[in-house]
């Protein structure tokens, strides 16, 4: 690239590399290589983006998220980078900014302006809006992420201002790789992609799920450590069948109602042949929030020939799976000693219940089709029993076991008689007073877990489950709830949260450059995260680890994610590093402001 005098005398920042891995060596001299926007070097490719100095400076350096510090530009920097005037004269912290904007979001009432207040932080900020996140992640996760970013896309076309990540729709089938190469990041690592459809458990929301890509990556970078500019939100617009967003004057999506099989899956073989030929064979495709008829079809079809996965089926029954480990150290007993009871079998009932019995399998050695009966699901029409079975979707066939006809959860409790009640059938108020003390009655210390999302779709809430139980059972939620006194006795709900597994995991796969993901991999990542519980925790009744701890718990599950890729043969980078939890953490990206020369 040429460049005249003017452009010579411009000056450089000179960034430490931000990408989520160390920085390759300098190519040899004579190559063409120059350091892009985020400070890793691109050798030799046609659609490297060389430094352009005059984006460095000035007005458009303050309108730059990745680079922009506010008030925290010191002195000489504001005098290097011709911001003389551009700011008032007061120099603050980036402590200062945090306690400000963090007094500033208190100050709403409702969690939607919250929401919004993080967003345009995010927008503007990028550094202090992960710093936010990070140091204050319990106060802040159900702001980003369940349950408000559920109402966040149910307003998104009210509150839409900005665009954030891609929007692919059917307008541009047969040019998607070209919709690609308009995103201006080129090392991309994490992709999460929805097509709208079973946004939570809210249903189709069309072209508004994107609030459910932005926030994942959000969760990505902030307790897992990927980098921001290695992440791509992407939403997929196939239509919706939704007709009060189709009459909705303000909604932003395709005005068209869903497309659906042949039509569907080539759109989707597009989409998923351009990734890999524009990102490599080593992004991960995580796939969000499809309904389960593709969600089931999408990681059978594309799990040997891309690196995908699906958070609501593998990500839940991870976490799902951690808290059941961790339970055992307060009720006793083996996996296989215990009988599990689902209301749902979707995908994150099925997904949940099948790595409980990869896990049995394991453990017992024995055959997976006979750890499978233990296990039994409820759907609307009642007990899966294999008279059933030619009518059951193929998800739900191996469920199918020996027993007569029962209509209803209750009489589902009274006949199978779980020690396990595990709700994820997105509709709320399921588990019963009758259900929760016929539970009760048989089990001295009955594991309950409500994990329906958002809040008002869970199936009890935690003084109900204390209340009705007596203050026996041990009890986790999908979504926060308040501790509950009960009889003098403060309980503390812990919450089986997936934030708690895919940020670690994709952390973990992204450092061993692993190629696919494997079950075993799950069941690493549950292993990982079930050892964190200490015993105060578990003196609390709690059996998840507090998150204020999370990046110490995400560098654990990416250690074990990441050894179990190498065990398997699955990881492409070497050499293996010799301390993988060390490893980890070096990897991870750090929100504090840099100094600018």
């Amino acid at each position: 690239m040429t460049k005249d005098k003017a452009d010579t005398n411009q000056p450089r920042f000179k960034l430490p590399p931000v990408s989520l891995l160390p920085a390759p060596p300098l190519p040899p001299p004579g190559r063409g290589a120059s350091p892009s926007l985020s400070g890793r070097w691109l050798v030799g490719s046609a659609r490297q983006r060389p430094c352009a100095p005059a984006s460095f400076r000035g007005y458009n350096l303050l309108r730059d998220p990745r680079y922009n510090k506010g008030l925290a530009f010191t002195e000489k920097e504001r005098e290097t980078h011709y911001l003389r005037g551009l700011l008032p004269p007061a120099v603050t912290s980036q402590e200062l900014q945090e306690r400000k904007i963090m007094h500033n979001i208190r100050q709403y009432q409702l969690p939607l302006q919250r929401y919004m207040a993080m967003m345009d932080l995010q927008e503007g900020n990028e550094r202090l809006f992960y710093k936010l996140l990070i140091d204050n992640v319990e106060e802040l996760l159900p702001i980003v992420y369940t349950p408000t970013v559920g109402e966040a896309c149910q307003k998104y076309g009210s509150i839409f201002s900005r665009p954030q990540g891609l929007y692919i729709s059917l307008k541009e089938k047969g040019k998607i790789l070209e919709v690609l190469k308009n995103w201006p990041e080129r090392s991309i690592q994490v992709i999460v992609v929805t097509d709208g459809e079973r946004i939570l458990g809210l249903g189709d929301l069309g072209c508004q799920g994107m609030g459910i890509p932005v926030g994942k990556l959000s969760l990505y970078t902030a307790l897992g450590g990927v980098r921001p500019s290695a992440c791509l939100p992407i939403t997929l617009d196939v239509g919706t069948n939704n007709e009060e967003l189709l009459n909705d004057e303000f909604y932003i999506g395709l005005r068209q109602r869903r497309v659906t099989g042949q039509e569907y899956a080539d759109f989707l073989h597009e989409f998923m042949a351009a990734v890999k030929q524009n990102y490599g064979e080593k992004v991960l495709i995580q796939f969000e929030d499809f309904a389960n008829h593709n969600a089931f079809d999408l990681l059978a079809r594309y799990g040997t020939t891309h690196l995908v996965f699906n958070d609501d089926i593998q990500g839940t029954a991870s976490v799902v799976l951690a808290g059941l480990v961790a339970a055992l150290k307060l009720v006793g007993g083996t996996l296989a000693e215990h009988t599990y009871l689902f209301l749902g079998a979707g995908e994150a009932g099925t997904g949940i219940a099948e790595l409980i019995a990869l896990e049995m399998s394991r453990q017992t050695k024995t055959p997976i089709d006979e750890c499978r009966k233990k296990i039994w699901l409820v759907d609307s029409k009642g007990l899966i029993v294999s008279t059933r079975k030619e009518s059951l979707q193929h998800f739900k066939k191996p469920w199918a076991h020996e027993h007569e006809h029962v209509g209803n959860l209750l009489d589902a409790v009274n006949a199978i008689k779980p020690t396990v009640l595990i709700g994820t059938s997105g509709k709320g108020q399921t588990f019963t007073q009758e259900v929760v003390e016929a539970i009760s009655s048989f089990n001295e210390m009955p594991i309950i877990l409500a994990l329906s999302n958002p809040t008002s779709q869970a199936e009890c809430t935690a003084e109900q489950a204390y209340t009705w139980s007596k203050g026996r059972a041990v009890f986790a939620t999908g979504s926060p709830f308040d501790p509950v006194e009960y009889n003098g006795k403060t309980h503390v709900p812990g919450q089986a949260n997936n934030a708690y597994i895919f940020p670690g995991f994709g952390l973990g796969v992204v450092m061993s450059g692993a190629i696919r993901v494997h079950d075993d991999m799950l069941l690493a990542a549950s292993e990982a995260l079930a050892q964190q519980v200490t015993q105060e925790n578990f003196d609390k009744g709690l059996i998840y680890p507090p998150f204020s701890n999370i990046r110490k718990i995400s560098a654990h599950i990416a250690a074990n994610v990441a050894a179990r890729a190498y065990e398997l043969g699955l990881a492409s980078r070497r050499p293996r590093p010799k301390d993988l939890v060390k490893y980890a953490e070096s990897c991870m990206y750090s929100p504090i402001y840099r100094n600018y020369r």
